[in-house]
């Protein structure tokens, strides 16, 4: 399974984006696929979540800011970020599980600064 993650930029407090991850290869076998994301100094930390049925998780830092959207099916999967805060500033990786493996995309830059 291979990632491409997008869409990350530089955006003013209170703005948006819009994240996507693509899937190819085996995409068969996912079962979740997830967005994480690292600040510098920090731990990679789960931001949300979306399983092949449609359930959705999200870490309560983003609860009611962010959405993760998509079909795992149709190799797809969003994140609509809204009121970005410079505290998710940060590089935002995709993740996908299944088969009891996980598999990484590269990151893209999310900076909230005025």
């Amino acid at each position: 399974v291979q990632l491409q993650a997008s869409g990350g930029g530089l955006v003013q407090p209170g703005g948006s984006l819009r994240l996507s991850c693509a899937a190819s290869g085996s995409i068969f076998s996912i079962n979740v696929m997830s967005w994480y994301r690292q600040a510098p100094g920090n731990q990679r930390e789960l931001v949300a979540g979306i399983t092949r049925g449609g359930s959705t998780n999200y870490a309560d830092s983003v609860k009611g800011r962010f959405t993760i959207s998509g079909d795992i099916a149709k190799n797809t999967v969003y994140l609509q970020m809204n009121s970005l805060k410079p505290e998710d500033t940060a590089v935002y990786y995709c993740k996908a599980y299944g088969n009891h493996l996980n598999y990484w995309g590269q990151g893209t830059l999310v900076t909230v600064s005025s």
